[in-house]
């Protein structure tokens, strides 16, 4: 069963200079209890595709056309305060990177899961404690920890208060934007795996947001590759990373270490991204690309099911 689906997106940011073409006609889909991952360099859209679904853009972002489908139903059609009632929280929520800059230094962790609680629901505020208590459970901090302040707890337990805070609500999707930055390897596998188990035991869907691939190795079930507010490749995380079709794929995937295998040498990717405010025509991968011919340069690709398994790709070598 489909839960939310993009179509068409664009997201452009105003400016002194013109567009900022952040998120440029995008379309996705993700079913009921999948985790999807969003990968690609910085500035190629991942967040900006997170702040439109959860209605949270600057004041100069401006969703331009396309659909938001939540449940079927299109939130980008909808007022912001009818979406802040009936949707942010309640059916979307989210954990940012940062889980320092997320909680108030000086009111209680119990009192600000609680609070989101009150806000949002029809409930008292001892009910509101007393799930936030059970919550604290669940995300393996412990209800005794409520009337603690942030500074009294680890940089792992406040991630995973963020995380509770998320799910105070009982959404049925929660967006995960670089949700371990902040802390280090054991504790940020500690945390991906509570995730990982809240996913299956609440059916949630999530979208992970990083540029870690194998974080989204570990916790997707579907990846997309972002290049440049393009989504160039879609598919099943083990066909995303065994056999990458798009060449911004292979390049990301050849730049990041492996336990795993012999050793090689890691290979970067030339040049820089394209600015957003005048992006080149064709392929926006084609001036990094070394495979590009004069219809890279010239025309956009479209994204295709290169071999019928519902692994997609827009490249014109490769889409085929």
């Amino acid at each position: 069963m489909v839960l939310l689906e993009i179509r068409d997106l664009k997201t452009y940011f105003h400016t002194m200079r013109g567009y900022v073409k952040a998120v440029d006609d995008i379309s996705l889909k993700l079913n009921k209890g999948v985790s999807l991952g969003l990968a690609g360099e910085s500035g190629c859209g991942k967040t900006t595709t997170a702040l439109s679904i959860l209605r949270l853009l600057p004041w100069n972002g401006e969703i331009l056309s396309g659909k938001i489908l939540f449940d079927g139903v299109d939130i980008v059609e909808m007022s912001s305060e009818q979406f802040r009632h009936q949707f942010r929280w309640k059916r979307i929520s989210a954990i940012f990177q940062g889980a320092m800059n997320a909680l108030h230094p000086t009111i209680h962790i119990g009192d600000q899961i609680a609070e989101a609680i009150v806000v949002h629901e029809n409930v008292s505020k001892k009910e509101a404690i007393e799930r936030t208590a059970k919550l604290l459970d669940l995300v393996g901090i412990g209800a005794s920890r409520i009337d603690h302040y942030p500074h009294e707890l680890s940089g792992g337990m406040k991630q995973r208060t963020v995380i509770a805070m998320a799910l105070a609500c009982n959404p049925d999707f929660i967006i995960a934007d670089e949700p371990t930055t902040a802390l280090d390897v054991i504790v940020a596998a500690q945390v991906l795996k509570a995730m990982k188990e809240l996913q299956h035991k609440l059916n949630l869907s999530m979208m992970f947001i990083s540029h870690d691939l194998s974080m989204l190795a570990e916790v997707c079930n579907k990846v997309a590759i972002m290049y440049a507010g393009k989504i160039v490749e879609y598919g099943d995380v083990v066909s995303i990373f065994k056999e990458p079709l798009h060449p911004y794929t292979e390049k990301l995937i050849g730049a990041f270490p492996s336990i795993l295998g012999q050793k090689r040498k890691l290979s970067s990717i030339r040049g820089f991204p394209p600015d957003l405010l005048n992006p080149p025509l064709g392929c926006r991968f084609h001036v990094r690309c070394e495979y590009a011919t004069d219809i890279c340069r010239t025309t956009e690709p479209k994204m295709t099911d290169a071999k019928g398994t519902e692994h997609f790709v827009a490249c014109h070598l490769k889409g085929v």
